[in-house]
């Protein structure tokens, strides 16, 4: 008899745990990207795409210490508080502005994915990475709809004034979703957008302000955390989200 009591008394205990997980609300995200979705600006990204680029000229362009993001990319990279071993993607790598403060900070048990859809610039993180002994970067060609890394592989991701540039959003959003470890780590840092404040040049450049761009990433299934305070950061914002 004090068997069966015992044995009710943990299938008891077992429904009411299964029940309790079963009641655990977790964030929504729709299993595939939208098909239907089409170029949110085309062209957007010819002046990379071309047979001919002049890189140096984009070195001198994103390199400048007239451009926030390079001046502070110290401090970007400090506040994503990143560790030493973990794997890291910088979306939209451009010449490699950030490749030296991510490879210090992931250390050499770590990696840091360099990724661009332009050919001549990954030629140009390749040639840079090896010149600089930064073995834990691997550069690689992406596609203009997907970051095409592996499930599960990265603990964090930056996206530093790239996202105005990802041609289809939601398709690159769902791929990065797909590529983060749980609980891992979205940074994306882009223009302020506010008509009347903004210069012109972003005004017309960047197509979306900072809570459009919130939306788009919480409709990919991302949850926002908080947006940084970074040192010397004015023009730009950062913000932080988590896969669930």
């Amino acid at each position: 008899m004090k068997t069966t009591r015992s044995h009710t008394t943990l299938l008891v205990l077992s429904l009411l745990a299964l029940g309790s997980c079963m009641t655990v609300q977790r964030p929504h995200r729709p299993l595939s990207p939208p098909p239907e979705e089409v170029s949110i600006k085309p062209g957007i990204n010819a002046d990379f795409l071309g047979e001919e680029v002049d890189v140096a000229r984009w070195v001198n362009t994103f390199e400048t210490e007239a451009r926030e993001i390079a001046v502070q990319k110290q401090a970007i990279v400090a506040s994503m508080k990143l560790r030493r071993g973990q794997d890291v993607a910088d979306v939209g790598a451009g010449t490699g502005l950030f490749l030296e403060p991510l490879a210090d900070a992931v250390g050499v048990g770590g990696k840091v994915y360099a990724l661009d859809i332009a050919p001549a610039f990954v030629e140009r993180l390749k040639e840079r990475a090896s010149s600089e002994g930064l073995q834990q970067v691997e550069p690689r060609l992406t596609r203009p709809r997907s970051v095409d890394l592996p499930d599960f592989s990265l603990d964090a991701a930056l996206v530093c004034d790239t996202y105005h540039h990802f041609e289809y959003p939601q398709h690159v959003l769902f791929s990065l979703y797909d590529a983060l470890r749980p609980s891992g780590k979205l940074y994306v840092v882009d223009f302020e957008r506010i008509p009347g404040e903004s210069r012109e040049w972003v005004l017309e450049h960047v197509r979306a302000g900072k809570e459009a761009v919130k939306k788009e990433i919480l409709a990919a299934g991302f949850v926002f955390e908080e947006e940084l305070d970074v040192p010397g950061m004015h023009e730009n914002y950062v913000l932080r989200f988590r896969r669930p």
